[in-house]
């Protein structure tokens, strides 16, 4: 034999040795499944708590009034925290809604705005007073249309759970502009009972109840003495005490507040997704409030309802927390 291939085999011979142990060790490790969830970056992200969920209203202006800048913020928000699903709160569409489901402000106001990798999550929408412009009932049919947009109805409940024992929170999603119409009082009484009914059945392990609806019961923004906040108050007002609902999140004033009238409720409005209005400051109920663009973001577990209000700059303006015992 040469010498170079007698050089060239014992290389190989050893190089061939040094190989059997760690794949036998591989080898007699167990067998696992892992999905891609498992592996991504995002697998890392985690908090104390076992839901997690933005909220955004008042928002479909193709971009413009600084809904892309709240968009991206948004996004780079949801890429550093877990984030189950985002809510929006009504007023989808400027300035007249939208006149079927393939109308192109669906993707000039929301597929092509909201496009970071984490808001390709469930989003929950209501309607707002301007989605009813045209055809209301367009948004329930684009949840066929679109994986992300889910509105199966123009009211609707979600339960989630809170972790791995039993408990729940119970998300109802109301629609309230019919609210302020007399000619709709057939429709307004017969989802009213639909509410009442809900959260009269709530099972006893839902640990927080939470309506969302477009038009706030109170408010300190432009419209604190308003027809839409004192008719919604007249009406809803009763129901949420008779039901202890802990929390009614809205929009339709365009600034992010949190308020807590006399009474059980907390009012929660995260409406500032683009264009923005002014906010009374003083106001006793009041606990914050800013017109400022942003969102809102709970988290969430049976004890705990814990809320942060992030500006478009991802600057924390205002963080709180409801407890239950």
């Amino acid at each position: 034999m040469k010498r170079r291939d007698f050089v060239k085999n014992a290389a190989l011979t050893a190089i061939g040795t040094s190989l059997v142990a760690p794949l036998s060790a591989l080898a007699e490790m167990p067998v696992t499944h892992l999905s891609s969830d498992d592996v991504t970056p995002r697998a890392a992200l985690s908090n104390d708590f076992p839901l997690n969920f933005m909220a955004v209203g008042d928002w479909g202006r193709n971009g413009e009034y600084d809904q892309q800048e709240v968009a991206k913020q948004m996004g780079l928000w949801g890429a550093a925290h877990p984030n189950n699903f985002v809510i929006s709160v009504g007023d989808n569409f400027y300035p007249l809604g939208v006149i079927s489901e393939n109308d192109p402000q669906f993707h000039y106001s929301f597929e092509n705005i909201y496009t970071a990798h984490s808001l390709q999550c469930d989003w929950f929408l209501i309607l707002g007073n301007h989605d009813y412009g045209t055809d209301p009932d367009a948004q329930v049919r684009y949840s066929k249309v679109s994986r992300r947009w889910n509105m199966p109805a123009k009211y609707y409940t979600k339960e989630v759970a809170l972790g791995s024992e039993n408990d729940k929170a119970l998300f109802v999603m109301i629609d309230t502009d019919p609210v302020l119409f007399e000619t709709k009082k057939d429709y307004v009484a017969k989802q009213l009972d639909w509410i009442n009914d809900t959260l009269a059945n709530a099972a006893a392990n839902i640990k927080w109840k939470i309506v969302v609806g477009h038009h706030p019961f109170y408010t300190v923004g432009p419209r604190i003495n308003n027809y839409d906040t004192l008719t919604v108050r007249k009406v809803m007002a009763d129901v949420f005490e008779k039901h202890k609902v802990d929390v009614f999140l809205s929009g339709h004033d365009h600034s992010l507040q949190h308020l807590k009238p006399e009474g059980y409720t907390h009012q929660f409005i995260s409406g500032a997704g683009s264009e923005l209005t002014p906010v009374h400051t003083g106001i006793p109920y009041s606990r914050f409030q800013a017109s400022e663009h942003g969102f809102m973001y709970f988290s969430v577990d049976k004890n705990r309802f814990h809320a942060k209000v992030i500006n478009m700059q991802g600057t924390v303006l205002y963080e709180t927390e409801l407890k239950k015992a």
